[in-house]
């Protein structure tokens, strides 16, 4: 073989690995078929600094790339108590955005400890397919709950969010 052909069968070889890459990760067209869906759930308490309990609500938990990636997105409202937890493998700074979302919701930032370190009261952006806005926080974790909940319910930045064991399971 010679050297012109070779190079060329690297190219496409090459070429077939990053288009496999592309078609198989977790928010390529393959995903659904690759990376179903499965949320878990878990019933949360939120608590001020005097463990009074200021609400609970019920979420379906998104711990893989692809589900973190869709959220809510394929929701079509969030009824009262209900919400989705967001469980990144460590503690970090995350950019949360509205991406087809067509409901308004508040996103809550949590610690690895369950502090709240932020709240964002989101609207439903101009344009949901390319939303322009990044709501911007510290945790491992990251609640989404119905538009004006935290507001309702007394919740604020430094209250905690008792996250059972079997979250991390």
């Amino acid at each position: 073989m010679d050297r012109t052909r070779l190079v060329n069968v690297i190219v496409v070889a090459l070429l077939l690995v990053a288009a496999a890459m592309v078609l198989a990760s977790p928010t390529g067209p393959l995903a659904p078929w690759l990376y179903p869906l499965d949320y878990g759930e878990a019933t949360l308490t939120i608590h001020d600094e005097n463990r009074t309990a200021l609400g609970t609500v019920d979420v379906r938990i998104a711990d893989t790339e692809r589900e973190r990636h869709i959220g809510l997105s394929k929701t079509d409202a969030l009824e009262a108590g209900a919400g989705m937890l967001f469980l990144h493998p460590e503690s970090g700074s995350y950019a949360y955005v509205m991406r087809n979302m067509s409901f308004p919701i508040d996103i809550l930032f949590i610690d690895t400890e369950g502090q709240i370190t932020e709240i964002h009261h989101a609207p439903v952006p101009a344009d949901p397919r390319n939303p322009d806005r990044r709501y911007r926080g510290h945790g491992q974790y990251v609640l989404e709950v119905p538009y004006g909940w935290t507001n309702e319910t007394g919740i604020a930045v430094g209250d905690r969010v008792d996250i059972p064991d079997s979250v991390h399971d």
